[in-house]
């Protein structure tokens, strides 16, 4: 079985990572969507939440499995039998980072290659960062997150 994982936060899930799920998904037999638990990072949404809002906006998906994991994201990939790591770009801004990243895993495991996938341009402004700020001021967010993220944001910011 052909296995890729796409790793992050997605504290929250935007459509910006629904666009590299739903490509991505075309690509493998199997795309576990790994959800990283760092706890050096002060999330707005726990592991748990995060999860939910996931699988409810993959729920269409046939081949698609949530996970969370920790540590080292090769040591996951190793452990599912994945082939393919798969990383999201939105800007040349994100490739420096993202290319260490990819040098340092292959580093530590070669058999596991890294794709990258350029998101959509109409969601390369776009990021978890930037949802939660707006959010947090009582912005809109419709057409951006799932409408299950928009209530989620709303529950947590007190809004109506």
């Amino acid at each position: 079985m052909n296995i890729g994982i796409y790793p992050g936060s997605f504290d929250p899930i935007t459509y910006g990572h629904l666009d590299i799920i739903a490509r991505s998904s075309k690509l493998f037999d199997k795309l576990i969507v790994a959800v990283l638990t760092n706890p050096r990072k002060n999330a707005l949404f726990t592991v748990d939440e995060r999860i939910e809002m996931i699988r409810e906006s993959v729920k269409d998906f046939d081949n698609i499995e949530i996970e969370s994991f920790s540590g080292l994201l090769v040591d996951f990939a190793r452990m599912k039998k994945a082939k393919a790591i798969i990383k999201g770009l939105r800007a040349v801004s994100d490739f420096e980072y993202e290319l260490q990243m990819a040098l340092m895993n292959s580093k530590l495991d070669n058999e596991i290659e890294t794709i990258f996938i350029m998101t959509s341009s109409k969601y390369s402004f776009l990021s978890s960062s930037i949802v939660k700020e707006v959010s947090s001021f009582g912005g809109c967010v419709a057409g951006l997150v799932p409408p299950i993220v928009e209530e989620r944001l709303r529950q947590k910011f007190n809004m109506k």
